[in-house]
């Protein structure tokens, strides 16, 4: 079935559309909830919230730009608005509090898996995995999260830096124990 039926059945209400559209891309949508939200059970609730708003907002979507790319800008945001709310997103997090050390090397990462990498970023304070998420994996610019997190673009770039170096400090741990 084409893109733009679905679409317009999902507009008219039609459940089998709406089953359609949870069925492809609630497992990606799961995994960008999960990137933000690390309680699993809240993941899910987010989830949930974000799906409401595609089908209570599916009149909105214009056409323009990819239907996946509208669901997926709906879902970060639905994402960011949970960790508003439960105060998760803390923009004056005491920096100091966390010790990073600077690495002359890069650790080989041959022995690191994917699933390694995922559990050191969802270890992440709130803030710099919220950043992390969005500039490295979302592909958000600095400019961008500012405007997301009403935050100075410097110190989403701050943020994102000391996430980086608490990625790799957790990582090179992680190696020592294998």
């Amino acid at each position: 079935m084409s893109e733009q039926r679905l679409i317009l059945a999902c507009r008219q209400g039609k459940l089998w559309a709406r089953k359609e559209v949870y069925d492809q891309y609630a497992p990606s949508m799961m995994a960008l909830c999960r990137r933000y939200v690390s309680d699993v059970e809240d993941a899910k609730d987010v989830l949930q919230e974000g799906f409401l708003k595609i089908f209570i907002e599916i009149g909105q979507y214009s056409g323009r730009g990819s239907f996946g790319g509208w669901i997926r800008k709906i879902f970060v945001n639905t994402s960011l608005d949970y960790m508003r709310k439960k105060n998760r997103l803390k923009q004056k997090e005491l920096l100091t509090d966390v010790e990073i050390e600077c690495f002359g090397s890069v650790p080989d990462l041959a022995e690191v898996t994917a699933d390694d990498l995922i559990r050191c970023i969802d270890e992440l304070p709130d803030t710099h995995r919220t950043v992390f998420n969005l500039f490295a994996v979302e592909g958000f610019s600095h400019r961008e999260i500012a405007a997301l997190l009403n935050i100075p673009e410097s110190t989403s770039r701050s943020f994102f830096f000391r996430a980086r170096q608490l990625l790799q400090k957790k990582v090179t741990e992680l190696m020592d124990h294998k």
